[in-house]
Formats: C-alpha cells, sequence, structure tokens
C-alpha cells in the first residue's frame, strides 16, 4: 500500500461496527466516527448509544453526532478532519452534495445486496422474500441517487432453503468488512476500477411496513414460507386465529416447511401433531414448526399442542383478519 488513508466513518447499527473493527484493525487511520444522536430505548427510555459509538468510545475515536448535515457548521466540522474517503454503511442519515463532495476520495457505501439489484431500504429482506439464490454486499461510490453510484466491488454469497433475514445479515457482516478494506487498499493503490450500474435491471427494496407481517393463505406455500424467513427477526410473519367468534389471536411464525399434500381451502389445518401443524394454502401445504403464542417466547409446534390441541383441530379454518395491527 502506497500510503494508508485517513477515514471518516459513519453507521449505526451492529452491522456497521463489524465494518469500524475492520477498519480499526487496518492500517488504515480513522480520524471521526459519524453516527446518529443517542436515542430512548427499554422501559425507562433512557438515551443509548448505537453499536458503532459504543465501539468508537472503547478505541478512543473522536465521535460526532449531528442531527443532519443541514447546517452549514456540521459541514465545517466534517471538513476540518481533511478525511480521503468517508465509509458509509447503514448510517440512517441522507448525505447531501456538499458532504458527498468533501473527502478527497468522496464516499462510499457497503450496501447488502448485489447491485443494482434492490437499491433501497431493505434489500436483505426482498431478497429472501423474492427466492433469490444468491446475495452480497456491493461496495459503491456515493453519489445523489439511492444507491445509484458507480460499484468499486461486489461479493456474494448463497441463500440457502433455511435462510432467514437474520442468518443472511450475519453472513454479509462476514464479507463486508473484507470487500471493503480490499476496495480502500486498492484505492490507496491508485489501483480500484470503477463500474457504472444498469439502471435497466435496477429493482427497489421498499422498506418493511408491519402490515406486511399478516400472511394470506391463499399464496403458495413457497411464497409463505419464503415471507416467513424474510421477516425473521422483524415484523414476523404472523396469521390471525379465531378462538371464537368474538375472540382472537395474534399468532408469530418463526419456522416453518413447505410439505406436498393433498389440495384443501386455504388456511384449513390439515393436520396437527408433534411434527408440527400443517396448513393448506393456495398450493401445497405449510407445517407450521414454530410458532408464539400472544404474550409468550417462541416454542416448537409439539408443546404448544399439549396445552393448546383444541385450538388446532383438523378441518378448522384459522382465517381472519384483526381490524387493527399493533
Amino acid at each position: 500500500m502506497s500510503s494508508p488513508l485517513n477515514i471518516i466513518f459513519a453507521g449505526t447499527p451492529d452491522f456497521a461496527a463489524k465494518h469500524l473493527q475492520a477498519l480499526i484493525d487496518s492500517p488504515h487511520n480513522v480520524v471521526a466516527v459519524y453516527c446518529p444522536p443517542d436515542k430512548p430505548a427499554g422501559r425507562g427510555k433512557k438515551l443509548t448509544a448505537c453499536a458503532t459509538k459504543i465501539l468508537a468510545q472503547e478505541n478512543n475515536l473522536t465521535v460526532e453526532q449531528p442531527i443532519n448535515f443541514k447546517h452549514q457548521a456540521d459541514q465545517e466540522i466534517l471538513a476540518r478532519y481533511q478525511a480521503d474517503i468517508m465509509v458509509v454503511v447503514a448510517y440512517g442519515l441522507l448525505l447531501p452534495k456538499v458532504i458527498l463532495s468533501t473527502p478527497r476520495l468522496g464516499c462510499v457505501n457497503v450496501h447488502g445486496s448485489i447491485l443494482p439489484k434492490w437499491r433501497g431500504a431493505a434489500p436483505i429482506q426482498r431478497a429472501v422474500e423474492n427466492g433469490d439464490p444468491k446475495t452480497g454486499v456491493t461496495i459503491m461510490q456515493m453519489n445523489e441517487g439511492l444507491d445509484t453510484g458507480d460499484i468499486l466491488h461486489i461479493a456474494t454469497c448463497d441463500i440457502s432453503a433455511n435462510d432467514t433475514s437474520s442468518s443472511i445479515y450475519g453472513k454479509l457482516a462476514e464479507l463486508g468488512p473484507k470487500a471493503l478494506i480490499n476496495t480502500l487498499d486498492n484505492l490507496a493503490n491508485n489501483t480500484q476500477q470503477a463500474t457504472p450500474q444498469d439502471d435497466n435491471i435496477a429493482t427497489y427494496a421498499a422498506k418493511l411496513d408491519k402490515t406486511e407481517a399478516e400472511l394470506n393463505w391463499q399464496l403458495s406455500a413457497k411464497e409463505l414460507d419464503r415471507k416467513i424467513r424474510a421477516y425473521n427477526p422483524w415484523p414476523v410473519a404472523q396469521f390471525t386465529f379465531n378462538e371464537a367468534a368474538d375472540k382472537q389471536h395474534r399468532i408469530r411464525i418463526w419456522q416453518a416447511d413447505v410439505v406436498t399434500c393433498k389440495a384443501a381451502t386455504p388456511g384449513t389445518i390439515i393436520d396437527a401433531d408433534k411434527n408440527g401443524i400443517l396448513i393448506a394454502t393456495g398450493e401445497h401445504g405449510l407445517l407450521l414448526k414454530s410458532i408464539q403464542l400472544p404474550g409468550k417466547k417462541a416454542m416448537p409446534v409439539s408443546d404448544i399442542l399439549n396445552a393448546r390441541s383444541a385450538w388446532f383441530t383438523i378441518g378448522k379454518s384459522i382465517t381472519g383478519i384483526l381490524e387493527q395491527h399493533s
């Protein structure tokens, strides 16, 4: 490497902190860490620092927490660091043009998809929900568009039939830091190539909404299985169970399998035993293996049936809609 880079790092959650740790362990020099202002958390609503801030403080790095970069004073503070580059990972704040152009080499972002596919807020979840065979991380030169900048580096991994958004998140948290350091080393040596994105094949990963979690049993079992895995750990796929005409329960699904079975009205319980609760869908059946009753923790269906077998009798329909989502 010709010379280590002076880096401003901007990020928020644990995913970002893993990238910051890689930078700390690298020959490059982190001159400042940016993260959003502390937010209230827990029952006491105590102001709590994000994972990136905690790691920065543990390593005696300077932390900046502007509300945004609209004020000239915040823009001037960033400029004073005279950074070669700004690395942005799950920061959560939009960067105006003046910030994007302040570091000598601009700003780069670690995005959790194979761009230009799944630009936007929920790339991991949408890739799982869509049934994509692969995903990855893209190191991208940032511009004013939404994940539209030139591609510097891509690292990929498979999405298995059992992967959830949570497990893919873990895979990308291992891929991303290595890809980032590789890219920064190349930038320091002036050997990094940039490739423009093809906007014609771009797709958008819309932010998840709680209302998406309510399952529609008219869909195929494969589609429902993908949604269950995509919405783990949030907002968690669920269905509204009718115990009685005037008594409903929202039940969350944490694990299920697709099962080939005889056709039945979607939402009908086909079988219920120690192997799980088999529910008819628009195509094939969905075997619920781990579910969560209201106010309880997630449990294997075999344990729940010991106490609630009367709820899940063969031939019963579980379809229903709550008027309001919490």
